[in-house]
């Protein structure tokens, strides 16, 4: 997956030469989800750079994903190559949260524009 231009600078300036070794080197060009994604590989997911996607017929682009969600956390152990049918699911409930922090820092920043104050009724919070 493509790194968003304000996330460029979290990663590390080898980071093509680390995640080419996750890839290609270390996974050999499979993807290394086990199912952590949720999806049901029945072991490890058997989805090819290149070739096409088992499940969906797409073609394969192997993405490396950082299991805590931190790009600055290159440890072997916190990478793992993914397909993009993994990757998007492993990362489904980090996305969820992210666009729901995003939504409530946009409305804040309108309602504070607007000089009125950010409150709800039924949860109380400010």
């Amino acid at each position: 997956m493509p790194i968003r231009p304000e996330n460029r600078s979290r990663y590390p300036r080898n980071w093509r030469e680390i995640s080419a070794r996750i890839r290609f080197d270390r996974a050999d060009g499979q993807c290394e989800c086990d199912g952590r994604c949720g999806h049901d590989h029945s072991g490890r997911c058997n989805a090819r750079h290149g070739k096409p996607h088992p499940r969906t017929g797409s073609r394969v682009v192997l993405t490396v994903m950082h299991l805590n969600h931190v790009p600055e956390d290159c440890a072997d152990e916190n990478l793992m190559a993914g397909c993009q049918s993994c990757h998007l699911a492993y990362d489904a409930a980090h996305h969820a949260a992210n666009r729901k922090a995003n939504r409530e820092a946009e409305r804040r920043r309108v309602l504070d524009k607007a000089g009125q104050i950010a409150f709800e009724l039924a949860t109380g919070r400010a």
